[in-house]
């Protein structure tokens, strides 16, 4: 089987927000799975995915507070500047943690990890909706 299905997630202030349910909820077809892949890509550049533990929301907050040190809003050598002091350093951001993740698929879910979830990294300071693309392959 091959399928694809957009999924848009609702507006989420900047940080790393827990997703996996909503991807799930999405592509009601992956419980008709015995073995595949799901590959999850979000049609935004100022925001990403990631896959990381997604237990404690102390990591999300660990996540924010180091990607926001490191690529800081409004530094002097941005020159992408149009829309807004957050907005180039969104880009950077996105680039370095990624667009897409694959996860494998056994007996109708995803094959996490235990500590495992799918977030939603978002980048900008206004929250927008964000789409994502969902392509399953298997049988």
């Amino acid at each position: 089987m091959w399928l694809q299905r957009d999924i848009t997630l609702r507006p989420r202030p900047r940080g790393f927000h827990l997703v996996t349910g909503e991807v799930e909820e999405g592509v009601p077809e992956l419980r008709e799975l015995r073995i595949g892949l799901a590959h999850v890509f979000v049609r935004h550049t100022s925001a990403a995915l990631t896959l990381n533990e997604n237990a404690s929301p102390d990591v999300r907050r660990d996540f924010a507070t180091w990607f926001d040190r490191a690529v800081p809003d409004g530094a002097p050598y941005w020159t992408h500047t149009l829309e807004g002091p957050d907005d180039m350093p969104a880009h950077v951001k996105g680039a370095l943690l990624g667009f897409s993740v694959s996860v494998p698929v056994r007996d109708g879910a995803l094959s996490l990890g235990t500590w495992q979830g799918i977030y939603l990294c978002e980048l900008r300071d206004d929250p927008h909706p964000r789409k994502l693309t969902v392509t399953l392959n298997g049988e």
